[in-house]
């Protein structure tokens, strides 16, 4: 299945199928996954969410920027926008997505961009305009979450008309043009809405045996 069927590719050029990129070193990209998506929580629980993907995001070694939830082509979906240290070189990679979860599968548009030979220039300038002791803040989504990629005020959105050739300015701003433009599959939005899987609970305490009962089990029993 395609879920992904149109959305505006104004400046970039097919790599392969379902990937782009354009002058400036973009990268779009489209994905789906045939699996339960493996969101932490449901989404019209967004500060449970974003605290559960903060410290995912901090253990694997990055940094969860922000987060939310929205709509894709009418559909619920998560917003990420995360930075990773770039393998095998200095500097950072910047990635925004929308997961936009079904019952039994996802579909997940991404665009991702990293910083290139000049890497810093954007943080220190906010730092001496902000001073050290408010450049370094806790992770707003929970004060545990730690690891990972520090929090700090220069990733805000307030930054980024000052540095417009930023990655992270690039990133935000390609995600939001093309998110309103998405156009997903009949077949797709028909599916079930996505459900959680519950977490693992106690075992009762013991109740004394009940009376055998035979009986059909019916197929959603």
């Amino acid at each position: 299945m395609t879920a992904i069927t149109d959305m505006d590719l104004t400046g970039f050029t097919e790599r392969e199928p379902g990937v782009w990129t354009d002058e400036r070193g973009l990268v779009l990209s489209v994905h789906f996954f045939d699996l339960v998506p493996d969101l932490p929580a449901p989404l019209d629980r967004p500060e449970e969410l974003r605290h559960a993907l903060a410290r995912s995001v901090a253990a694997a070694g990055a940094g969860l920027i922000e987060a939310g939830c929205g709509e894709v082509g009418s559909l619920p979906a998560v917003r990420q926008l995360v930075k990773v240290r770039r393998p095998n070189g200095h500097g950072q990679v910047f990635i925004g997505s929308w997961t936009v979860p079904r019952a039994g599968c996802s579909t997940v548009l991404k665009v991702q961009a990293g910083e290139g030979a000049m890497t810093g220039l954007r943080e220190a300038v906010v730092l001496d305009r902000v001073g050290p002791d408010r450049y370094f803040t806790p992770h707003p989504y929970g004060p545990d979450v730690t690891g990972g990629l520090p929090h700090h005020v220069a990733d805000g959105a307030e930054w980024d008309a000052q540095f417009p050739d930023h990655p992270l300015t690039q990133v935000r701003t390609a995600l939001e043009r093309i998110t309103p433009t998405v156009v997903l599959h009949d077949g797709f939005t028909s599916l079930p809405p996505f459900v959680p899987v519950a977490a693992p609970q106690a075992p009762a305490p013991a109740e004394p045996p009940a009376p055998r009962r035979w009986f059909r089990r019916g197929r959603n029993a």
